[in-house]
């Protein structure tokens, strides 16, 4: 076994998809990986799979029977013990609301059918080594009543927690490690989403009014145009 299958070997990741050639192509993929897997064939026995499962990645397709995808995902972004596991769409639908869609509710990635086994391998590395990869130093931020702990994924203002998604406080954290810096968005879907995963613009967007509607509109500013700042004077 390689030395990158060999850090991987106690990942888990579960499949979600009703389609059963799907399924075990993806297995067979995972597991030749190293990756520990288990499957679902509908979004509620995936649901619960996951909750005894507990794992670090869910490929998840959108359309299926008893429960889709997309209503899936919110139900693990709401469950405190699965909110920060990591969730990649495979989807036969390219359209861009059903990306925009997938992207709201905290999507990691979004890949569409048919799957190439290979790059699927290698986009779900890449999204394991960034997370390896994370700095241990400046895991705190502090700024003007809003505190920000990257260790623990969170965030308080004004002695009030705040509950977001794992995406929404990645962008939120690399944001107020830098006040007063302007980002484009093409900069900040780099660094959030990685160079490899195609994303949307949009998609900062979106993620920029959530996190206005949570915190309020005074921290993260926009310069139009150019991109986005969090400022330490908020007004």
């Amino acid at each position: 076994m390689s030395a990158a299958k060999a850090t991987q070997v106690f990942q888990k990741i579960l499949v979600v998809d009703d389609d059963p050639d799907i399924v075990e192509l993806l297995e067979y993929n995972l597991q030749k990986e190293g990756y520990e897997v288990a499957t679902a064939s509908d979004g509620r026995q995936g649901l619960q799979l996951a909750k005894d499962f507990r794992p670090d990645l869910i490929l998840l397709d959108i359309m299926m029977p008893q429960q889709d995808g997309i209503e899936t995902a919110r139900m693990i972004r709401g469950d405190n013990d699965l909110r920060d596991t990591y969730i990649m769409f495979l989807t036969a639908r390219s359209e861009e609301y059903s990306e925009i869609a997938a992207f709201e509710i905290g999507a990691d990635d979004y890949i569409t059918k048919p799957i190439k086994p290979r790059a699927l391998m290698s986009r779900i590395n890449a999204l394991f080594r960034r997370e390896a990869q994370k700095s241990d130093s400046g895991d705190e931020v502090e700024i003007a009543g809003l505190s920000i702990d990257r260790k623990n994924y969170s965030v308080t203002q004004e002695g009030k927690s705040i509950i977001l998604p794992k995406k929404e406080f990645e962008l939120l954290f690399f944001l107020a490690q830098s006040p007063n810096k302007v980002f484009s968005r093409e900069e900040l879907l780099h660094k959030i989403w990685g160079a490899d995963i195609y994303v949307l613009e949009r998609t900062v967007d979106v993620h920029v009014r959530k996190l206005r509607e949570k915190l309020g509109d005074k921290f993260i500013k926009t310069l139009k145009g150019v991109g986005y700042m969090f400022t330490d004077q908020p007004e």
